[in-house]
């Protein structure tokens, strides 16, 4: 199995509607809609060619200059049998957050994207329990999104110049 023959597989199945690249370490990456989220990993998980039957990550990210796709979660696919590897990128705006749960489909959804929905906001639609999972109830924020700056602006012995800035 290789790039090629699951591009070719994809793009049978679905068109040109999903965005592709290689990354330099080889790794296919595709871009998808939420609303095509689902189709594709279904098909890629029930595909016999494919067989890419273990979700090894779920992860979310924020790129808070990214106008109307500043939320992101990112999924590595693996198929045991064949020794490959698919990353799919999901993009939204800050505002409406949603995408839909693949817990229907890898059981093992079920915590990563709790902790996708603590940590960024991420809302996942469909999602069985979707709650807090590390952090407080009680939390009004979520962590790792990237809203607060990295330095304490008051203090006054951090000069720039002892930084090379």
């Amino acid at each position: 199995m290789g790039n090629e023959q699951a591009l070719e597989l994809i793009t049978a199945k679905f068109g040109e509607s999903i965005s592709h690249e290689i990354d330099a370490h080889g790794l296919l990456n595709l871009t998808v809609s939420p609303d095509q989220l689902v189709d594709l990993v279904a098909f890629l998980r029930d595909d016999e060619t494919l067989a890419m039957g273990f979700l090894t990550t779920l992860c979310g990210i924020h790129y808070p200059f990214n106008k109307g796709a500043e939320l992101g979660v990112v999924y590595h696919i693996h198929s045991l049998e064949n020794n490959y590897r698919i990353r799919i990128k999901v993009f939204v705006p800050i505002e409406k957050p949603h995408v839909p749960t693949l817990t229907g489909l890898f059981a093992s959804a079920n915590w990563q994207e709790r902790e996708t929905f603590d940590f960024y906001g991420i809302l996942f639609d469909g999602h069985p329990d979707l709650r807090r999972i590390l952090n407080m109830d009680e939390m009004t924020y979520h962590p790792l999104r990237k809203e607060y700056p990295l330095e304490d602006t008051t203090r006054e012995d951090k000069a720039d110049r002892f930084f090379g800035r």
